[in-house]
């Protein structure tokens, strides 16, 4: 591991070689911290939110409409994390939503690492505009908790958040059937606190 001001820290889960701004569909789970049950509980299958759980659904569906160019796909609130798909296209005319996913935003990673000279892996510690993932994930989080706590609730997000990149349509229906049905699989869920033998 890196050390930053003497410090241990995690390598970034971000792709170093990957531009976050540009065009494409991505998967995203942000975790509560500690795996605190903030957002509800499941019963018989079902998501039932709790006051910050409604908080985070609401303003989840409202980032269509501070960010440009973006679409929502699935999403759900478990008790301790979210789900979502946000899909980013504003940068040429390619549409993608339930029914179709293009897969011509993935560019050549190859390709751009040979003209990069600087990998957007460091360029995360600068302003890459607010249409990056990261931008977007954090005014969510901030939303999330500034709301939470004006109400008067203890809240806190884990400092960061996982995200996969959709590459064709096969794996688009793939994750949106797992977003959907992950109440139905709580009980075995490797994020539910209380499967201590799962593996993340």
């Amino acid at each position: 591991m890196d050390k930053f001001q003497n410090k241990y820290r995690i390598p970034s889960t971000r792709l170093q070689n990957w531009n976050y701004g540009q065009n494409a569909a991505y998967f995203v789970t942000i975790c509560t911290q500690d795996r605190e049950c903030y957002f509800g509980d499941v019963v018989d299958g079902k998501m039932h939110l709790s006051d910050i759980g409604i908080i985070a659904d609401i303003l989840w569906h409202e980032i269509k409409n501070h960010v440009q160019n973006i679409e929502l796909g699935e999403f759900v609130v478990m008790p301790n994390h979210v789900h979502g798909i946000l899909i980013l296209n504003g940068n040429d005319t390619i549409r993608m939503n339930n029914a179709n996913v293009e897969t011509t935003h993935a560019l050549s990673l190859q390709t751009q690492q040979q003209t990069q000279q600087q990998t957007n892996g460091q360029k995360r510690f600068q302003n890459q505009g607010k249409n990056t993932l990261s931008s977007i994930i954090g005014s969510y989080k901030s939303a999330v908790s500034k709301h939470a706590h004006r109400l008067g609730f203890h809240f806190v997000w884990q400092s960061r958040f996982h995200d996969h990149i959709i590459r064709n349509r096969q794996s688009y229906q793939t994750i949106s059937e797992y977003i959907i049905s992950n109440p139905l699989r709580w009980n075995n869920d490797k994020f539910n606190c209380m499967n201590k033998n799962i593996e993340e």
